[in-house]
């Protein structure tokens, strides 16, 4: 794959005209379309396989002239204080209302409170009207919606309060400054990573274009695929996050190769093969999880998983081919890593060859050193943030979690105060009794049977349709919706159903808000363990193919369910019980919806995987060129720490500027995404994943023989571009095709310089092929000096090698009859250099090169000398 990916980058980069012209061409037709296409409409729920949504299903068949799509209000009046709502003068009023609602456009029908059964409270003191609606809600005309408001306002300079429930007024989900203010802060972070406003532009530009492809065509297709609007808002989240992630992947990594002294073709070919492999396994994961979502045979779920999915792949194809052109166009704007860092030279360079570490080898040292305490932490913190999930209340969200301000708060209190707690959650029985051969005496048996259950409150008379072959029952329960006492007598009634079943013939069905919530929650609970173990073990599979091992995917996986269940507590602790709530612009606590778990999941496994390719490729590339398990950890963390940071802290700024949005959802998938990356990169990947490894050692990259050989070999690690490179006989060969040279062991990397004489090295492998003569000091970036043995006579014939701290050779030379050597180097940076000669052991330094000659000597011991003698030094 890193070869493909090699060849497509470079081809990217010479052709980075046609590639611009391609994707421009993609984002106009997509606009056009969604331009030109129908408006949405209303977007059905259903749940297939729920016995709501049968009686629901079956309802509609048997009268299909009952507008049950229609959308509806209830207008509710409460009298003044000391008066009554059947007192004359209240009473003529809303007489008069209900006779201005239906004059209003669009409307079906409106009931009188008083000709209504129970819609008047006992006391009299509260009554409500309904207004049913032809259209439904959100495809009333705004003209509709005045008019209601209107009349409602013209109630009220009577004395009289009126308020509006229902879906009518509901409105369309927004999304508000904070997206904007996410995008402000990615920008700095791109700015803060990559050094300037050049590259840090790019990232945001590609991701852009992606999102605006992705949501363009949502919006074209969303009338034809019944799409809604919290799709087109959650593919804009996702895909605007992993957009400017996976560019940013690249382009770090390009900034690295040219640091290492590559041309610019070169350096965008071998970033897009390296770096480039890892965006796709990591895109791959998260498209795995969205697409996953599917098991759960929910439709909208479905829908919004691949709508997301789509976002991912396009964010992957546009970083692999967007990026590399965009490089192209920018040329040498954009800089080599450190570049500006790295221009010391001469004694300063001699005093400290190793260079402060940065804030990422700190880290990773500190974390391989103390990795049992590390691990105990990181978990119990997790643990701590997780508890909260064990209150975790699911519901589909109703007038009840509307901020108090608004008139469908209050017209939800009003009903509860004046008709009870359950009587804004009804439940609908729908009998069947076209089997029946006593349709109306089966009705009242189902009647009589549910009247004598608990908590009931209110049973009304069962209403036919006009055949006479199905009867709806309205059943209003004594506990608000979303009790434990309310599921249970949705349970008891279904717990009669086979009885009278069997004594009339009838079929009983039980619907409505309330017991579809109910049964949306289960079936979201039963589909739990299998969508996880679809998508955790594809994912495992995935990543195994990916690290060569078996623990480290098991740590994965292990790591998102910690991450997952700290996200979840933080969802909970804030919309349910009101953490926070006014800090982050929660007006009002409640339920969880039910999709947002299981939707979490999905996305926050696939961001997960995405941290964990992106570092512990870096550990794993260390680790095979030769590095102990804990170094390799280190090395990984010095490469990587830097950008998965700022990649995690941009999701987050991403992320966290949905909570903003008017849409529950969106607001709880914000901040849950937000906490879940927090999670995930600082504690569970920057802790718990350096702790494990550092305890497993060598362990974590164990794979049966079999195995290995089983598993397709993808490349990841980009091993075929490593080829030897002649940069001293200007060879120029496209690495992706250079034949192998003869190879044998050379030790390489600081930590040689620490190995007794008696243990056995961790060796790369370096080109063995004749070296040319050593060539005269040059002005520009190179090394050069002496070696010399223990009694400080000149090596004759020592071979010396440059190796880049990725482990590719670079040059090699052979030393003069003194000693004396020159080694020209790509250009200023960090290199590995080896020196060996028969009858001494090898040595090996990390040396920091300026913009001129750094002169350095180094002092070979003999094969019998202890093997700290004679350790390299500068002159």
């Amino acid at each position: 794959m890193a070869t493909f990916l090699y060849k497509l980058g470079r081809f990217a980069f010479r052709r980075r005209h046609y590639i611009a012209l391609f994707w421009a061409a993609l984002l106009a037709a997509a606009c056009v379309a969604a331009f030109k296409a129908p408006a949405a409409g209303s977007s059905s729920f259903s749940i297939p396989g729920i016995e709501s949504q049968k009686a629901y299903d079956l309802l509609a068949q048997r009268s299909p002239g009952s507008s049950a799509d229609g959308g509806d209000a209830n207008v509710v009046f409460k009298a003044p204080a000391g008066e009554k709502m059947t007192d004359a003068g209240n009473k003529a009023l809303v007489e008069q209302s209900v006779k201005d609602l239906g004059k209003g456009p669009e409307v079906d029908s409106v009931t009188d409170p008083f000709t209504q059964r129970n819609a008047v409270s006992k006391d009299g003191t509260i009554a409500y009207a309904q207004v049913k609606y032809t259209a439904p809600a959100k495809e009333l005309k705004d003209s509709t919606k005045d008019f209601l408001e209107k009349t409602v306002e013209e109630s009220r300079r009577s004395g009289v309060t009126v308020e509006i429930g229902g879906d009518v007024l509901d409105e369309t989900a927004e999304t508000g400054i904070g997206e904007v203010i996410g995008v402000a802060v990615a920008a700095v972070v791109l700015v803060v990573t990559l050094g300037s406003l050049v590259a840090a532009g790019l990232p945001l530009l590609t991701a852009l274009i992606g999102v605006g492809i992705g949501v363009a065509g949502i919006t074209a297709l969303a009338n034809a695929l019944d799409l809604g609007d919290t799709t087109s808002i959650l593919a804009m989240m996702i895909g605007l996050a992993v957009g400017i992630d996976y560019a940013l992947f690249i382009l770090s990594r390009y900034r690295g190769e040219l640091a290492e002294g590559r041309e610019r073709e070169d350096a965008v070919g071998r970033a897009t093969g390296t770096a480039g492999s890892a965006v796709v396994f990591a895109g791959l994961t998260v498209v795995i999880a969205l697409v996953g979502l599917s098991v759960v045979d929910v439709p909208v779920l479905t829908k919004m998983g691949i709508a997301a999915a789509c976002t991912v792949v396009l964010a992957v194809l546009i970083a692999l081919t967007m990026i590399p052109a965009m490089i192209g166009y920018v040329g040498r704007k954009i800089q080599p890593t450190g570049k500006k860092s790295k221009r010391s030279v001469g004694r300063k360079a001699q005093q400290n060859t190793e260079g402060k570490p940065n804030m990422g080898t700190r880290w990773g040292s500190f974390v391989v050193r103390r990795p049992a305490a590390v691990l105990v932490l990181g978990v119990v913190a997790l643990g701590v943030m997780a508890i909260p999930v064990t209150q975790l209340q699911l519901g589909l969200g109703d007038d009840s979690t509307k901020p108090e301000s608004t008139t469908q708060r209050k017209a939800y209190d009003l009903l509860s105060e004046g008709f009870g707690p359950g009587f804004n959650g009804p439940l609908m029985i729908v009998v069947d009794t076209k089997e029946s051969s006593d349709p109306k005496a089966a009705a009242s048996t189902v009647t009589d049977e549910i009247k004598g259950l608990k908590d009931v409150a209110t049973v009304t008379p069962a209403l036919f349709n006009k055949a006479g072959d199905t009867a709806t029952i309205t059943v209003v329960p004594n506990s608000k919706p979303s009790s434990t006492q309310t599921e249970d007598l949705v349970h008891a009634i279904r717990d009669k159903a086979d009885g009278i079943k069997a004594d009339t013939d009838a079929r009983v069905l039980v619907t409505g808000t309330t017991a579809m919530n109910i049964d949306f929650s289960q079936k979201l609970t039963n589909a739990l363990i299998p969508y996880l173990a679809l998508v955790v073990g594809l994912a495992f599979l995935l990543l195994m193919v990916v690290f060569r091992s078996i623990l480290v995917p098991l740590k994965a996986a292990l790591g998102f369910l910690l991450s997952v269940l700290a996200a979840l507590g933080a969802v909970v602790a804030v919309f349910q019980w009101g953490w926070l709530a006014g800090l982050l612009g929660v007006e009002e606590s409640g339920p969880i919806m039910s999709l947002v778990p299981i939707f979490m999941i999905g996305v926050i496994f696939g961001l997960a995987m995405d941290y964990e390719v992106f570092l512990v490729t870096r550990m794993r590339e260390a680790y095979v060129h030769g590095e102990e398990p804990k170094q390799a950890v280190v090395t990984g963390f010095k490469h990587s720490a830097r950008v998965v940071t700022a990649a995690a802290i941009i999701m987050m700024a991403v992320f966290a500027g949905f909570i903003s949005s008017s849409e529950s959802m969106i607001k709880m998938m914000g901040l849950g995404l937000a906490s879940a990356v927090f999670f995930d990169a600082f504690i569970v990947r920057m802790a718990i994943v350096p702790a494990v490894l550092a305890l497993l050692g060598r362990s974590a990259w164990w794979l049966p023989k079999w195995l290995d050989r089983a598993l397709p070999n993808v490349d990841v690690e980009g091993e075929r571009l490593r080829a030897q490179d002649q940069h001293q006989s200007g060879n120029t060969q496209d690495p992706s095709t250079e034949p192998p040279s003869e190879r044998r062991p050379v030790l390489v990397g600081a930590g040689a310089l620490r190995k007794s004489a008696e243990a056995e090295p961790q060796a790369a492998y370096a080109s063995t092929e004749s070296a040319p003569a050593p060539v005269p000091a040059t002005s520009g970036p190179s090394i050069e000096g002496q070696v010399r043995d223990a009694e400080g006579t000149g090596v004759d014939g020592a071979t010396l090698t440059l190796i880049s701290l990725t482990g590719r050779q670079l040059g090699r030379t052979v030393a003069g009859s003194d000693g004396r050597y020159s080694m020209p180097t790509p250009g200023s940076g960090s290199y590995v250099l080896t020196a060996a000669a028969d009858g001494h052991q090898p040595r090996a330094a990390t040396l920091e090169v300026g913009e001129e000659p750094l002169a350095y000597d180094v002092l070979l011991a003999g094969t019998s000398g202890p093997d700290d003698a004679g350790l390299p030094r500068a002159r």
